[in-house]
């Protein structure tokens, strides 16, 4: 039987979905359930004390699945530069691999029951020659999990988001806001409320800043059902974008 699976995207880059990726993981891990995780491509390296070039999202994923597996099954494709993965590719005179792409999601499929993947950016970023993030979701099928920013202006991004995904028939299953830093922002206080005004896409709530990535403690989301969004999946009724 194929994996149930969930793909995680964000109104924009840098809003914490491997954040939120690891806190489901670790948590579904706890829970006895049989998970996996897959990137299709990264892109924007650091380099470590040896001089040897790492990829923080591809080592956060590895701890979260307690390196069940390997980096090269988590995220087969890795750049250097912090730009988008076809961008990225271009700058070492390389290409991202399209059958790669698909290829190493399927590796996962018959292996784990629940699979979460995590997109590169948001929807309409580009993954590929031929692929936005869009596509490839498209292609799993998989039900979407937006992960917003908790403050000002992410009633705007996530509507957008919503929208986008609609449009080209991907299935959203919740969005998520995270607090990606401390914010003297009053409309952390109102943005669930106002976002369920908009949307009939349940809004799960706000996860709360932990300082320095450390995994969240909360009651909101502690022991929280997450294996209830995954689903198999669904044929989006769009295909590439070109």
């Amino acid at each position: 039987m194929a994996a149930k699976g969930l793909f995680i995207t964000g109104t924009n880059t840098d809003v914490g979905k491997t954040f939120v990726s690891c806190q489901i993981i670790r948590e579904m891990l706890q829970q006895g359930k049989s998970t996996g995780a897959y990137k299709p491509a990264c892109s924007g390296s650091v380099t470590d004390s040896s001089g040897k070039r790492q990829w923080e999202d591809v080592e956060l994923l590895h701890q979260a699945l307690q390196g069940r597996e390997s980096k090269d099954r988590i995220c087969p494709q890795t750049f250097a530069a912090p730009l988008a993965p076809d961008r990225a590719a271009k700058m070492e005179s390389r290409t991202v691999d399209e059958s790669l792409l698909l290829d190493g999601w399927k590796w996962w499929i018959e292996r784990v029951d629940y699979l979460l993947i995590e997109g590169a950016g948001g929807l309409l970023s580009p993954l590929s020659e031929n692929y936005l993030v869009a596509d490839f979701a498209a292609q799993t099928g998989y039900p979407l999990l937006i992960i917003s920013d908790a403050g000002l202006g992410t009633i705007n991004h996530t509507l957008l988001t919503i929208e986008v995904a609609r449009q080209r028939g991907l299935p959203v299953a919740a969005i998520l806001l995270n607090q990606t830093r401390l914010q003297n922002d009053a409309s952390v206080c109102f943005n669930k409320e106002d976002l369920i005004s908009r949307t009939d896409v349940p809004v799960l709530g706000v996860m709360p800043f932990c300082p320095n990535g450390e995994p969240c403690r909360s009651e909101s989301w502690d022991g929280y059902n997450w294996a209830s969004l995954f689903c198999k999946p669904v044929q989006s009724t769009q295909g590439v974008h070109q």
